[in-house]
């Protein structure tokens, strides 16, 4: 039995469930069972969150923290309370958490979430728009089961949704559905290279060396979310994905790569991901693109900037002498493209948190700029509209300090009745317009030819 010490008791059943089927089909037996109308019930919210060959499926909500430009919000069946922010809302965080968390055994304990790419409004000390909306949301779930190959533990504290979850890994079967839903990725009805023109003129290689700069496409037909991840995931060699109905977003995505991760001794790592080709799974074609990406000064030098400022963000909160880059320059291939990725690692020093970690990388400079500060105020002035999970974070943390922040590219988003894809390119003053649009249409490739229609409807 776990007891928090805001009040809340939960009495986990524990058991594990032999598996016949990959951890993909049963994590989207959960979610299926999950989101399955039940008389008189709430939607519930959930999270499915893959990692390293386990997936970690999180339902049911004892406790939530919302943090938005008029405070940090704690709800719990105990009460609710709001802090208005501070100079360091991370350290606040940081207080809130420890007062819901144990912090000693408990090793299941974990809160989930995502963070906005608005977030980083707060971060850089600039203004946060009316319609930026929640920032940050987190949640520690009732249930939890984590899924490896061959079983599922279930830790679950109501005997009718272990029953309920016991069965559906039972009957758990692969979608097979081959009908897919038609997205044009192709037209440019955004006007993304006139936008993409004037802002590769306002990089002046000082007060601004690099700019993302994204577009969206909206899906016009209704999708099958749970069958779209599973059809994405199967077709895409993520180092993360994720499946989620939570805090008033539905989104689904195979990441390319994490912002940072914290261990519990202290290890920070973080990935830059910067230079692009596209990946046709023709070795020969493929060979020729990764060549010409090692080989172009544009895109070096791109990689190289982000490698820069990854090394120096993690320094700051980093112990002097433990900051290294290793793997400079690999290529790494991510559904329809292909990357040049490095890995930057550090020592937090004593003191620091997981948060200071986050908070220093956030947002990941290859979904923003450089420098961030003047990258995220061109993006809130160049894009028009809030980004929301898109370039944000999705998150698993533990009472052990394990942080794990996910980049949120290649993903599918919901809300509010509307669907969209969203994607961007790297701008430096050697920028081509057109082909940054062309690398636009490459990432977007990774997910809008995976999207599954509701049934019933043709494709």
């Amino acid at each position: 039995m776990t007891v928090f010490t805001s009040g809340i008791v939960q009495d986990n059943s524990e058991h594990i469930v032999p598996l016949t089927v990959d951890i993909v089909t049963a994590a989207a037996a959960l979610a299926s069972a999950t989101e399955a109308p039940q008389a008189d019930e709430q939607p519930t919210p959930y999270i499915l969150y893959e990692k390293a060959d386990e997936i970690t499926f999180a339902a049911g909500c004892a406790i939530e923290i919302r943090l938005d430009r008029n405070g940090l919000h704690l709800i719990a069946p105990t009460g609710s309370r709001t802090e208005p922010l501070g100079d360091r809302p991370f350290e606040q965080l940081d207080s809130m958490l420890a007062g819901i968390l144990p912090t000693h055994g408990a090793s299941d304990s974990r809160v989930f979430g995502w963070a906005a790419f608005e977030l980083s409004y707060l971060l850089q000390g600039l203004p946060i728009a009316d319609d930026a909306g929640t920032l940050l949301y987190l949640f520690v779930p009732q249930h939890v089961a984590q899924i490896r190959s061959g079983d599922a533990k279930l830790i679950v504290s109501d005997p009718e949704i272990a029953e309920r979850w016991h069965g559906a890994l039972q009957n758990a079967r692969a979608s097979l559905r081959s009908a897919r839903v038609h997205v044009d990725e192709i037209e440019d009805t955004t006007g993304y290279v006139d936008a993409a023109r004037d802002a590769i003129q306002s990089i002046d290689g000082r007060k601004l060396r690099k700019l993302i700069l994204s577009r969206s496409v909206f899906v016009q037909q209704e999708i099958d979310l749970i069958a779209s991840y599973q059809t994405l995931r199967r077709n895409n060699t993520p180092a993360r994905s994720f499946l989620m109905r939570l805090g008033g977003i539905a989104a689904a995505g195979v990441s390319p790569g994490a912002i940072v991760e914290v261990s519990t001794s202290g290890a920070v790592v973080a990935q830059p991901l910067a230079g692009t080709r596209a990946y046709t799974n023709q070795p020969e074609r493929d060979a020729a693109l990764r060549e010409d990406l090692l080989s172009d000064p544009k895109e070096i030098y791109e990689h190289a900037l982000s490698v820069k400022l990854a090394q120096d963000e993690i320094a700051d909160v980093s112990e002097p002498g433990t900051v290294f880059v290793e793997n400079f320059m690999d290529v790494v291939s991510r559904g329809s493209v292909q990357h040049l990725a490095s890995h930057v690692r550090g020592q937090l020093r004593p003191g620091a948190s997981c948060w200071d970690a986050f908070g220093a990388l956030f947002p990941s400079v290859t979904a923003s700029g450089i420098p961030k500060r003047e990258a995220c105020r061109e993006i809130r002035i160049r894009e028009g509209s809030p980004r929301g999970l898109y370039s944000g974070a999705v998150l698993s943390l533990d009472a052990k300090g394990n942080l794990d922040a996910a980049l949120v590219l290649r993903s599918v988003y919901q809300v509010a009745g509307a669907t969209w894809l969203r994607a961007g390119a790297g701008l430096i003053s050697q920028s081509d317009p057109e082909r940054e649009l062309e690398e636009t249409r490459e990432k977007m490739r990774s997910v809008s030819r995976f999207l599954v229609p509701k049934s019933g409807d043709n494709a």
